[in-house]
């Protein structure tokens, strides 16, 4: 027997669609929308990429081609319809052209120019709006949105895999590889996420990395795009031979470094396709540290300013130390593998410590997962 879809049917499946556009749509927020009629699906669209129509009117699209008259159904749409002209006319607009009678609305838009006024207007036109339904698990959607829109800076994230004696390498210094095929896979699908990766030079004079995003269907096809990728590298240290900058011409990359760095190696890096950014050297007092690095406040605001609306970070202990220390970090991903190396090897986050536990850098557990025996503990930054 088939039972006819509910309302929640009908949100889940466009928080399912929202889902589609992962990777693509930065900056702006992932949106699914569902066409309903008689208890029908009659139309179905999302936001697929920056630039390109919203939900609601690229389900109006599916509608028309599947020769449904929308007059009168009801639409089912994650996030709150835009009443504004950007890259796209407002959705509002088309909604009430369209004649729809009822909008289910999940979350609500931070944005100032939509916050509020998109479902006023609506209902100024006669629609009947329902807010806030499944809001907590559309609102899951979009932490990278609602962050960057009210605060102008990227999402951070943070993540490594460590043992469950807390060791990111043995004492040799080997680390490839901790954690297991599956857990490796998902980081890129965290690579897809975001916009931007970054890394230390440690990190990069260690591992020679690519820092790509190789993501891809069960039919080996790739989906994934390559963030835009980011060294922080305080006096210019990364070999011209690194795969960093050998691919430079390819993915788009930033090293950045502090004023007193090296005309000449600025110049070479430049030449192979590297953006070099100078930033100002920090000698924060809560880094506990004489030694000049990178501001990783001052970087964060300028990739603000370029739309990068969030941040993988993928280094070793000194950057996390350094990204925890400069309160940017807004997530933490902890793969632990059931492997113990004991010793003095490298824990995730080095530098100089806290002194008291007072002072501990503190997150609140939000989700765990499993990947075959790899545990994956994700935490927010406490509000």
């Amino acid at each position: 027997m088939i039972y006819p879809m509910t309302n929640e049917d009908f949100m889940h499946r466009a928080i399912e669609l929202a889902k589609k556009g992962e990777g693509k749509t930065n900056p702006n927020p992932l949106v699914g929308a569902v066409l309903v009629k008689n208890g029908r699906i009659i139309g179905e669209g999302y936001h697929h990429a920056y630039g390109d129509l919203h939900a609601e009117r690229d389900a109006l699209k599916d509608c028309a081609e599947r020769g449904e008259n929308p007059s009168g159904a009801t639409i089912f749409v994650t996030l709150e319809p835009c009443c504004h002209f950007g890259k796209q006319p407002p959705c509002t607009h088309a909604l009430v052209e369209a004649g729809i009678s009822h909008v289910f609305v999940g979350s609500r838009d931070p944005n100032p120019l939509v916050h509020g006024k998109g479902n006023s207007y609506l209902r100024e036109h006669g629609i009947t709006v329902t807010e806030d339904f499944l809001r907590q698990e559309c609102d899951d959607l979009n932490p990278i949105f609602f962050h960057f829109i009210q605060t102008k800076l990227p999402f951070v994230s943070l993540k490594y895999a460590m043992t469950l004696d807390g060791k990111i390498a043995t004492k040799t210094g080997e680390s490839q590889w901790i954690s297991n095929e599956k857990s490796r896979a998902f980081v890129h699908t965290l690579r897809n996420r975001h916009a931007a990766i970054l890394a230390g030079i440690g990190t990069v004079l260690a591992d020679n990395p690519l820092l790509n995003c190789r993501l891809h269907d069960k039919n080996g096809m790739s989906i994934g795009r390559n963030p835009l990728r980011i060294v922080c590298d305080s006096n210019l240290r990364i070999p011209i031979e690194s795969q960093i900058v050998q691919t430079a011409d390819k993915i788009k990359t930033i090293v950045a470094c502090t004023a007193h760095s090296s005309s000449e190696k600025m110049h070479k890096l430049e030449l192979a396709g590297v953006e070099v950014i100078q930033i100002p050297a920090s000698h924060a007092e809560n880094l506990q540290t004489v030694t000049p690095h990178v501001d990783l406040l001052a970087l964060m605001k300028i990739l603000g300013e370029r739309n990068i609306d969030s941040v993988l970070i993928e280094g070793g202990g000194e950057i996390h130390y350094s990204a925890l220390a400069s309160g940017i970090v807004n997530k933490i991903y902890a793969f632990v593998s059931p492997k113990i190396f004991g010793g003095m090897a490298k824990s995730p986050v080095g530098g100089e410590g806290r002194a008291h536990i007072a002072d501990a850098f503190s997150f609140s557990l939000e989700k765990t997962s499993q990947f075959n025996d790899d545990l994956l503990l994700e935490y927010q930054k406490k509000a």
